[in-house]
């Protein structure tokens, strides 16, 4: 499928829906494991998830599209650990919808045409990226952690569904 960001953005409006339906009201025994040593919860995921709307994918369109200094600053992947320290779940999600409503609010009111997807921009490990790169990164960011999300939550019973794990892709 070629970037289409009316497409994107039905994508990135319903990530926090997604995550409501998934995660809203269930105990810390789905929500709080990980996959191991330097792994992520459902928990954190979300706080990675309200990190990129505040830091990352906004921020870096702006930059690009002022073309007054194309560096992106280097985007701290682990900062949820911090940041969402005294909340619970729901006020994650909570945050999230609302800080994912601002910022579709915010993309569709740059008005972006198709020369404006073309702009570059310099990520820190990566080089040189366009608007269209990027906005379509976004998209796949929330899809894959909502791979993620299920994956984690899935092997909480990954010895309990016995001979059928040969199946489950979802726990390999």
């Amino acid at each position: 499928m070629q970037f289409d960001l009316s497409k994107s953005i039905q994508v990135l409006e319903r990530t926090p829906a997604v995550l409501k339906a998934l995660l809203e009201g269930l105990p810390k025994d789905w929500t709080a494991p990980n996959e191991g040593p330097d792994t992520w919860s459902p928990y954190d995921v979300v706080g990675h998830l309200i990190h990129g709307e505040v830091t990352d994918w906004i921020p870096r369109a702006e930059i690009i599209l002022s073309q007054s200094g194309t560096h992106f600053t280097p985007f701290d992947r682990f900062a949820q650990f911090e940041n969402s320290k005294g909340k619970n779940l729901q006020q994650l999600l909570d945050e999230f919808a609302v800080l994912r409503s601002q910022n579709i609010a915010k993309l569709q009111s740059f008005n972006l045409t198709e020369e404006d997807l073309k702009l570059e921009g310099t990520h820190p490990a990566l080089g040189s990226v366009t608007l269209k790169n990027l906005l379509a990164t976004w998209t796949v960011h929330d899809l894959n952690h909502i791979v993620q999300i299920s994956r984690v939550m899935a092997k909480q019973y990954k010895e309990e569904v016995g001979v059928w794990t040969e199946y489950l892709a979802v726990l390999h």
